[in-house]
């Protein structure tokens, strides 16, 4: 199986007034100035006076807001765009997206950023959500074309900032991100439960995490019921459940941070099969192990202080003569048992079995990521993510880091109350309602059961990880929605060391 390229871009930076040669050093231009700018702005800009003309002639409220070429050698193509002082995160990166966009038909080279009349901070911030928009669309995808379009941009130059740009963090995210779409986008044949161990255990050598795999001979000695009823319908024996650990200072810490990740690499529906278009795309409901993955990488580059675990729970949902059925009752390892109603609700089993093993680690804050449920779709679109905790205290924090890192999020309420529409006659509770009413939330209420009740828990139902025109920064299908987010939380909201 092929590899993720995961070296990003060379990024070089030209502080100061923007000149006539650093704009032409550049083969494309991204230039992004205020709404409605005054002529005191464009003059800060080579040939200004012509672009304020060009603006003058174009489109009101249009993105591009206009394009034009300079008067140089290259001929630099300027694509610019307008945003007010107030623009959302998700604004920023949405305009950056579609300005990387409008050059994707030019010729390979150089890709230019300019962002002129903010104040420094502002300038470094949209300076550098244009640069995650760029990564993105820079990074190249698995593809198994005999002829490969190569990628348009091949160095990022920033120009006019007032001071030099950080870019390690957007980088960071940058990675994660691309090995979470990378890793979506593979087809099923090619990243199965045997290649995908691979490719992790390769990354852990190579970064110098600590590797173990439980397969289903060690998760029967843990009682991983739930897990294994799941991953007995495959003709194989190569399911199995991946920890991961970074510990950048004493091996045998605890860690600061779990991070959980439903891992199915294909998805038929089992017994209850899915219809066509429901499983066409069932090769990316392992999203949530590749956020999780994704995360963690990202973490690891930034050499971040803190502990982390990562759980992998990888397998798929098949059909056959073992696949579990409805009316079937599995034990999980925290000794709770299932009525099990729908056998298309199987991230919720794999993933009960993984948080009881990740809880039982006792981290400082435990986040697990899944594509679960249709219903979050209906709720909220593909357009945000669901988010639910057994710590209502943290829901601001959530919804916050949602709107910082332009990952947007809506918050969901679990509990006992919940509980009640899965009381089952013959286990301790059904694992989905067949009335279906709800069930996103259903199913967050059924996740914390497995839960240890003194680990603060944050569950992040993937409603937005795919969306057909991209979303925010990314351009992609499969959007690898949640690594930005989680670096937010770690970094903006400290929540991993806050009192919770």
């Amino acid at each position: 199986m092929n590899q993720p390229e995961l070296q990003n871009l060379r990024i070089f930076q030209k502080l100061g007034r923007v000149d006539s040669k650093s704009v032409a050093s550049c083969d494309q231009l991204l230039l992004i100035l205020p709404a409605k700018p005054a002529t005191s702005v464009f003059s800060q800009f080579p040939e200004g006076r012509k672009l304020q003309q060009v603006m003058k002639l174009s489109a009101p409220d249009s993105t591009p807001a206009f394009t034009t070429r300079l008067a140089n050698a290259r001929q630099t193509l300027v694509v610019a765009g307008t945003l007010k002082k107030d623009a959302t995160a998700f604004e920023q990166l949405s305009l950056a997206r579609k300005l990387v966009d409008a050059v994707r038909d030019q010729r390979a080279g150089c890709l230019g950023i300019c962002v002129i009349g903010f104040d420094t901070e502002h300038q470094a911030v949209l300076i550098n959500n244009t640069v995650a928009a760029a990564l993105a669309a820079a990074f190249p995808m698995p593809s198994y074309k005999r002829k490969r379009s190569p990628s348009v941009i091949r160095s990022l130059r920033l120009l006019g900032a007032d001071a030099t740009i950080d870019t390690a963090r957007t980088e960071a995210e940058a990675k994660g991100n691309n090995l979470a779409r990378w890793l979506a986008t593979m087809p099923p044949n090619m990243l199965n439960a045997v290649t995908y161990a691979d490719l992790v255990r390769n990354l852990a050598a190579s970064h110098g995490w600590n590797y173990k795999r439980f397969d289903t001979k060690a998760l029967s000695k843990l009682g991983a019921g739930a897990f294994l009823a799941v991953a007995q319908g495959n003709d194989d024996d190569s399911a199995g459940i991946i920890r991961l650990r970074y510990r950048p200072n004493k091996k045998a810490a605890k860690a600061d941070l779990g991070l959980v990740g439903k891992g199915i690499i294909f998805d038929t529906g089992g017994t209850n099969l899915k219809p066509f278009l429901s499983m066409l795309d069932m090769h990316g409901d392992m999203q949530g192990s590749a956020v999780a993955l994704g995360t963690f990488l990202a973490i690891s580059e930034l050499k971040l202080p803190i502990n982390v675990d990562c759980w992998l729970a990888i397998t798929e949902n098949r059909i056959g003569p073992k696949a579990y059925k409805s009316q079937d009752v599995i034990t999980a390892a925290n000794g709770k048992t299932i009525q099990t109603i729908h056998t298309d609700a199987e991230g919720r089993m794999v993933l009960a079995d993984t948080l009881v093993l990740a809880s039982r680690e006792k981290p400082g804050i435990l986040f697990d990521y899944a594509t679960l449920t249709g219903s979050c779709v209906n709720a909220v679109t593909t357009r945000y993510s669901g988010v639910f905790t057994n710590r209502p205290a943290l829901h601001p924090h959530l919804t916050r880091s949602g709107e910082k890192s332009g990952e947007r999020v809506w918050p969901f309420p679990i509990g006992k109350e919940f509980m009640e529409d899965l009381k089952s006659e013959i286990a301790d509770f059904m694992q989905c309602s067949p009335k279906n009413s709800g069930d996103h939330i259903l199913a967050a209420s059924f996740l914390s059961e497995f839960v240890d009740e003194g680990t603060p828990w944050v569950h992040m139902d993937l409603s937005a990880s795919d969306n057909d025109k991209g979303l925010a920064h990314v351009g992609s299908k499969f959007t690898g929605f949640g690594v930005r987010y989680t670096m937010s939380v770690i970094l903006d909201e400290n929540l991993f060391k806050a009192n919770i």
